[in-house]
């Protein structure tokens, strides 16, 4: 292979399908797009099948493929997180010159992107975490992209990752996040909602099945409908794409084929341990996580349904609760409705916390902007969820915005029926039922914390403050029970 001239606007170095997807929108959006593997034969075969789809610069080496970018130098890092990332980005800088940007594509834990931005920024090049959702499909056809890094880069970047990310109402969807891990933070927790809002979906699904008897087939139906509505999204959308699926080799409903135990690649896990650093409850989020890990302890779940674990009196179905089945299914969409705006209030609560904890200044209105496509959890009400914020960018929580308390009080009945139910059917909805807890502790006046409070300072004189008077306060619990003020 000859040496390069320095002709591509954009390299990309890690070239499986999500890699040999972005170098392909790249390419198709009129970009000379500089491709690299560790492996030549990816390269090889990435240009013989689709060279035909826009200009690609092949390269077998770090360096010649650096030669081939035109200045200033852009390449974009698809490979497995971790120790593989930091060993291109030192290739990369060795071979980079100053003022030249290495974009980490990938989804890193958003701590070691702030830690490689300042290690990358001392040796004279930029570093800037990308966020990009929407899977292989959105990879290749437009996706949502989520950079932070310095303002410079973006300055820079940002007619190129405009030139392949999804549009919606003329306006694409990316935007710059904010500062060194500010992207890979809001993808994180973008994760986190996508995994909340996958498990309550599962859990509409399976009271369907299992309360009102349902075939899934039938049941795709229902989410058919239910995407013309109020929960049009994504994941509405291909949850019925699946349940209508048959099996190509038994022709069984292929769900009913797919081993119940789902898997994770941390994302999800790593916003539920943020949120709690943070001290911020993203309870939907933590559930839909242990629900992952529950369903994935196949020996333990196998090991309790044989030893028979009661069960106490349950219901066999909705009919035997005197339930409607079309009240039923009414009353799960809107409880799944209720469930879903929860998720992503409880996110945007953290991505705000997250912004304040490290100065990254995160417009919500962008994220709910560029989050309306490519993305995965794109949906309808993304729409509603900007004008919330465009109305008062201080909200301090989306469900108080005036159009979504409205929303909730049609929504609040059906949901707390429809967990009755689920109790009563012996069927698990840890989501649905944390999101109304988290949702009953917001609008409660006293919460047990009181007595929380009064059990820490009775065993370990943590204190507590008073409702009518300032100060801080200690009972004497081994002598008298006297009242000290502590901070007198």
């Amino acid at each position: 292979m000859t040496q390069p001239h320095a002709t591509a606007s954009i390299g990309v170095v890690g070239l499986a399908v999500m890699g040999s997807n972005l170098a392909r929108n790249f390419a198709r959006n009129g970009n000379t797009v500089a491709v690299y593997n560790r492996s030549p034969e990816k390269t090889r075969a990435l240009v013989a099948e689709h060279g035909n789809e826009g200009d690609f610069v092949p390269a077998e080496s770090i360096e010649d493929f650096v030669a081939s970018l035109e200045r200033p130098r852009k390449a974009i890092i698809m490979v497995q997180a971790g120790a593989a990332t930091d060993a291109v980005i030192e290739q990369l800088c060795e071979a980079m010159d100053e003022g030249d940007i290495i974009i980490d594509g990938g989804n890193a834990l958003y701590t070691d992107t702030i830690r490689r931005e300042k290690e990358v920024a001392a040796r004279g090049r930029h570093f800037v975490g990308a966020g990009i959702s929407g899977g292989e499909e959105g990879a290749l056809n437009g996706p949502s992209i989520m950079p932070g890094g310095p303002v410079e880069s973006w300055e820079t970047l940002g007619p190129i990752l405009e030139s392949i990310a999804a549009v919606v109402d003329g306006t694409p969807c990316v935007t710059h996040i904010g500062p060194d891990g500010a992207g890979h933070f809001v993808k994180m927790v973008h994760n986190g909602i996508e995994y909340a809002d996958m498990q309550v979906i599962g859990e509409a699904y399976q009271l369907l099945r299992y309360g009102a008897g349902m075939e899934p087939a039938e049941i795709a139906e229902v989410f058919r409908e239910w995407n013309s509505g109020d929960l049009d999204s994504y994941l509405i959308e291909i949850t019925a794409e699946v349940l209508a699926q048959v099996d190509p080799a038994t022709g069984s409903p292929l769900v009913d084929v797919i081993v119940d135990a789902a898997g994770q690649k941390g994302t999800g896990r790593w916003t539920a341990i943020n949120g709690l650093e943070l001290g911020v409850p993203v309870t939907g989020i933590a559930e839909s996580v242990f629900a992952r890990a529950l369903s994935s302890a196949t020996q333990q779940r196998a090991a309790a349904r044989e030893g028979n674990l009661p069960a106490g009196t349950l219901a066999a179905d909705i009919a035997a609760l005197g339930i409607d089945r079309a009240v039923f299914i009414e009353d799960v969409r809107r409880a799944l409705y209720a469930a879903k705006l929860i998720a992503y209030s409880q996110g945007f609560d953290e991505i705000k916390a997250g912004s304040e904890e490290h100065n990254w200044n995160v417009d919500p209105r962008d994220l709910a902007t560029i989050w309306r496509g490519g993305c995965i959890i794109r949906a309808k009400f993304l729409d509603r969820i900007r004008e919330a914020y465009d109305t008062n960018p201080e909200l301090p929580a989306l469900i108080l915005d005036p159009y979504f308390k409205s929303e909730l009080s049609q929504l609040i009945d059906p949901w707390r029926r429809v967990i009755v139910a689920a109790t009563q059917l012996g069927l698990p909805v840890p989501v649905f039922a944390s999101s109304l807890s988290y949702y009953d502790s917001l609008r409660a006046e006293r919460l047990p914390a009181a007595l929380v409070q009064g059990q820490r300072d009775f065993f370990g004189a943590h204190t507590f403050k008073r409702t009518d008077r300032p100060g801080t306060f200690h009972i004497e619990w081994s002598t008298d029970r006297s009242l000290t003020q502590t901070d007198a």
